[in-house]
């Protein structure tokens, strides 16, 4: 649930939700999507209120959902122009469009194989780029970089802070490297209230300060990563772990 959240967004700048699986980012994303109509209060996007002109907000809002939606027979291509001719886009200009978005998302050579044969990262990168066509301005991505490797995860974020200027992205995540590096504003949710909302810098002076280490393993054994942590905490002894997904390792260092 949200509590009484109150929030500007702007454009040419990422919005960073930062929070824990619960804290209630998925909500408010479907409130500002018109995916749930709030209970209480309202949404306005470019100057228009989601409970009364959703139909020409959803023109300029392109969503990313926390999991894939996507065709499992259609290609990438067909794909990128189906959703592209969906916000209004002729023919031509999504042929267009699609180009570019094959170039930016390097999914070139995958153009014409379908959504089922993908490899995660790359379904993932097909969704982000699916949230951007039409000429979307506001654009809602919901945990983008989820389940996808390091090398994916990174083209993800370049991607996005590509198609920045011009446009108001908001995202969600609960990896503190992601909001510090994307946003230009984070905003820390928690039980579906909005703690604190500022720039990385300001939040640091605020409440702390601090470095990431992040390493990529090209094996994972138990091991390797207990030798890790040896060597870490020899140099750092108040290194703390903080993230352990797949091949990556997150520390914290004071």
């Amino acid at each position: 649930a949200v509590d009484g959240m109150n929030i500007t967004f702007y454009e040419g700048q990422i919005t960073a939700f930062l929070g824990h699986n619960g804290a209630g980012k998925t909500t408010t994303m479907s409130i500002l999507t018109g995916l749930f109509p709030p209970t209480s209060g309202t949404v306005l996007v470019g100057g228009l209120d989601i409970q009364t002109h959703m139909d020409s907000i959803r023109h300029r809002l392109g969503m990313c959902p926390q999991h894939n939606i996507l065709f499992n027979h259609l290609t990438v291509a067909e794909h990128i122009l189906f959703y592209s001719q969906l916000k209004g886009r002729s023919r031509d200009e999504a042929e267009q469009e699609l180009e570019t978005m094959l170039e930016d998302t390097g999914l070139t050579y995958k153009r014409n194989e379908e959504a089922q044969n993908l490899s995660g990262g790359m379904q993932r990168k097909l969704s982000v780029a699916i949230a951007f066509v039409g000429q979307a301005k506001v654009v809602v991505l919901d945990e983008p970089t989820s389940g996808v490797d390091p090398y994916s995860r990174r083209s993800i974020w370049d991607l996005l802070l590509k198609y920045r200027p011009g446009r108001t992205i908001i995202l969600s995540t609960h990896h503190m490297d992601e909001a510090d590096i994307l946003g230009d504003r984070v905003a820390i949710i928690s039980q579906g209230k909005l703690f604190c909302s500022g720039s990385p810098v300001f939040l640091k002076n605020s409440f702390g300060s601090g470095f990431y280490l992040t390493l990529v393993r090209k094996v994972r054994t138990t091991k390797m990563g207990r030798a890790t942590v040896k060597v870490i905490h020899h140099h750092i002894p108040e290194a703390k772990l903080i993230e352990s997904i797949g091949q990556e390792l997150i520390y914290l260092l004071p």
